[in-house]
């Protein structure tokens, strides 16, 4: 019998927890990566709200008004069922915005990526100084769609602008930029240009990690700038490449700013049908002639779009570009 004041076989001794016995549940303890994963959440949980608010909260209500008729200025909505997506082909401006976007696309992407790739090669070869050239180079980046647009219609005037001033020094006779159909959106092009210093950025970035060992071995070998270019660098930059493919060609199918600025914003554009692309279509509907349902419409079949040459372009690029990995 135990006597008076000893301590029983469940009673917690001082200083130690006390045991729960052996039926009892222990309490979880959280792993290392767990309480990480927990942590990664709360800190982006800012931005998860603001996505299912403004951005997965807008999809699923422009979604739900694209099978409606929703006037915004006569504030009144009724279901429309299929009407919506039966009149994109039917209306001869959704096929020639969408001729004009994906023309832009083909001619802008690969430019802008040989375009990025040769100033990163050159500011990859700058020892003193790099930094200050980075900066001057991003300078573009960081200007104003409204004043680039601005600078670029002094720049492309077709009469006294400064490119067709060049152009006059070497006898040749510079065209109509913004007037002429044909060289509509090559202007665009133009400007497109003139902001890419953020894919250059990355090719920057990637061409730093490409081990100097692969050169050094190449020289030796006997390989040229050239080769060393095709067998050295472009393997192992391709994920880079790769990234920036996709990335710009999303950009590209949603252009508006350039398209926008340059040609419909003082409502006296020269060359409707040239300069009409998806975007700016889709604009015109929904904030000139107020139909959300049809601007809806044409927002997911635009989704719908890049979504199917994304798959392509992941399906057939996976296949040229080197993971370290070994995938």
């Amino acid at each position: 019998m135990a006597q008076a004041g000893s301590s029983t076989a469940t009673e917690p001794v001082r200083g130690r927890p006390a045991d729960p016995g052996p039926g009892a549940r222990r309490p979880r303890r959280l792993t290392a990566s767990r309480r990480e994963a927990i942590a990664g959440l709360l800190f982006i949980s800012p931005w998860i709200v603001g996505f299912c608010v403004f951005t997965l909260g807008a999809m699923i209500y422009s979604l739900v008004i694209s099978f409606s008729t929703y006037n915004l200025a006569r504030n009144r909505i009724r279901p429309a069922g299929l009407d919506n997506y039966a009149n994109l082909f039917a209306d001869p401006k959704v096929a020639i915005s969408l001729k004009n976007t994906l023309f832009y696309a083909v001619m802008a992407v690969p430019l802008e990526i040989v375009f990025a790739l040769c100033l990163a090669l050159l500011l990859n070869q700058v020892g003193r100084g790099a930094g200050l050239f980075r900066t001057i180079y991003y300078l573009p980046k960081m200007t104003p769609a409204v004043a680039t647009a601005s600078i670029f219609l002094l720049l492309l005037n077709g009469n006294t602008g400064a490119v067709n001033s060049f152009l006059g020094v070497f006898g040749i006779e510079g065209p109509q930029w913004l007037v002429d159909p044909a060289w509509v959106k090559p202007s665009i092009v133009l400007m497109t240009l003139w902001g890419v210093s953020g894919t250059m950025v990355i090719f920057l970035a990637a061409l730093k990690n490409v081990p100097q060992e692969l050169y050094e071995v190449a020289s030796l070998d006997g390989a040229g700038p050239w080769r060393r270019f095709r067998h050295v660098t472009l393997p192992m930059i391709s994920s880079a490449v790769f990234f920036n493919v996709i990335v710009l060609t999303i950009a590209a199918l949603q252009v508006f700013d350039q398209a926008y600025l340059l040609f419909w914003r003082d409502q006296s554009n020269a060359s409707p049908e040239a300069s009409l692309f998806y975007g700016v279509y889709l604009y015109l509907q929904a904030f000139r002639e107020f139909d959300f349902g049809f601007a809806s419409a044409m927002a997911w079949l635009l989704f719908v779009i890049i979504m199917a040459i994304s798959v392509v372009q992941m399906r057939v690029g996976n296949r040229f570009v080197y993971y370290e990995g070994g995938r």
